[in-house]
């Protein structure tokens, strides 16, 4: 059931309850998203590379971050047609020829990104842990830890999302940073050459055919994946 078959299928209580957790999903996403780009900047700069610095990218700052389509309108889209939601900011630039090891540095920067939401799915899951467990036990608001606990497992699932999202390996996702090691010099231009017509068939993938076919291979990925993970993380 998508956000619009869910209103008009609730009562009162039962829309507002997710018109809440569709806002605050999509601010859990936002973190996420910056979060992630900012791991992207940093490492540069761990490896030599000014540039994020220099253009005032190196900050937690949303408004420096925030692309209105990919940060905020993406992922209401996906979120208001039921499907995963991820998204975008604005790309953290950087400059491989300040790497010692182009290749190496590459991949490194790339990596930074899904890395980060690995890591703050864990603390998310950690979060959910500690509610459902040792802080239950304390004697503690069971509505108080109930609705830290549900932001804890939606703070999962967005970096889960996000991460296995951008691991896929089509430029200019992360992804396609870990097939390039292995490319030779030629491959690897053919490779970046369908950059520009990227996001083309990206969105194609991702609308187009389950629409024209009923199968999406994104969809069918990700809920393979989180229903993998989301148990292992969370215990449940």
């Amino acid at each position: 059931m998508n956000f619009i078959q869910g209103l008009f299928a609730g009562g009162p209580t039962d829309v507002l309850i997710q018109i809440l957790i569709l806002l605050a999903t999509l601010v859990l996403a936002m973190v996420a998203i910056i979060i992630h780009e900012v791991s992207h900047g940093y490492v540069a700069y761990l490896l030599g590379d000014p540039t994020a610095k220099n253009a005032g990218r190196l900050t937690a700052n949303p408004l420096a971050h925030i692309d209105l389509t990919g940060t905020v309108v993406l992922p209401l889209i996906m979120a208001i047609i039921g499907g995963p939601i991820f998204g975008y900011a604005k790309p953290v630039p950087y400059n491989p020829s300040y790497f010692q090891n182009i290749r190496k540095g590459e991949l490194l920067v790339a990596l930074a990104g899904p890395f980060s939401n690995l890591i703050q799915a864990l603390v998310g899951a950690l979060i959910f842990r500690l509610c459902t467990g040792p802080l239950a036990a304390l004697g503690i608001s069971a509505d108080i830890l109930g609705i830290i606990a549900t932001l804890a497992m939606l703070y999962v699932r967005v970096n889960l999302v996000l991460m296995l999202f951008n691991l896929i390996p089509l430029p200019p996702l992360d992804g396609s940073a870990i097939i390039a090691p292995f490319l030779s010099d030629k491959a690897l231009k053919k490779y970046y050459s369908i950059q520009s017509y990227s996001m083309v068939i990206l969105l194609i993938v991702l609308f187009l055919v389950p629409y024209v076919t009923g199968i999406n291979p994104i969809g069918i990925y990700l809920s393979w994946a989180l229903n993998l993970f989301m148990p292992l993380l969370l215990g449940a």
